[in-house]
């Protein structure tokens, strides 16, 4: 029978596995527009990516996901956002499905690369918050969201939570394989 004495050595290899595991599932996974994808907005609902924006909250490391037909996302400066310019984006996509990390705290913003399609409302402003911004002074998450309304943010979509089950599962895989070999 297999001894439930571990080494040291396995013991710290285990701690930092959990501890690597535990940081990996903070970050998540957001579509744009859910099920709607990006896409030209109606005509009556030019504000609907800025709206769904802010119901959500953003950190560093988090991805946004794009699903889009025949079109293109771009990343610009605030400058080009506000006049709907694509000539200098800091990043272009036209793959059908983009994704996209969010790699630092501070304002993202997108817009589509066809014409036309920004000036109908296919643009958004993301604000990514540091993991100190994010929380509170308890250290529990804020409660304010990017436009200052008190509507809590959206609980991220089902594929952070495959994300962080399957990060507890290779914990317990790991902590199983060092336990018994």
């Amino acid at each position: 029978m297999a001894s439930l004495v571990m080494s040291p050595g396995k013991l710290l290899l285990l701690l930092l596995a959990l501890l690597f595991s535990m940081q990996l599932s903070n970050a998540f996974d957001f579509e744009v527009g859910d099920d709607e994808g990006w896409a030209i907005p109606p005509s009556n609902n030019t504000e609907r990516y800025n709206h769904w924006a802010s119901r959500n909250r953003f950190q560093v490391g988090d991805t946004i996901q794009f699903k889009y037909k025949k079109d293109s996302v771009m990343e610009v400066s605030e400058e080009d956002y506000e006049h709907c310019a694509s000539l200098h984006p800091l990043f272009f996509s036209n793959n059908g499905k983009t994704e996209f990390k969010l790699d630092h705290s501070g304002m993202f913003y997108f817009i589509s690369g066809v014409a036309g399609h920004c000036k109908r409302g296919q643009k958004m402003i993301i604000k990514v918050l540091s993991h100190s911004d994010s929380e509170g002074p308890s250290g529990s998450p804020s409660s304010s969201n990017q436009t200052g309304s008190s509507t809590p943010p959206e609980s991220p979509d089902s594929s952070s939570a495959v994300q962080v089950a399957a990060s507890v599962l290779e914990a317990a895989v790991l902590l199983i394989s060092l336990l018994f070999f």
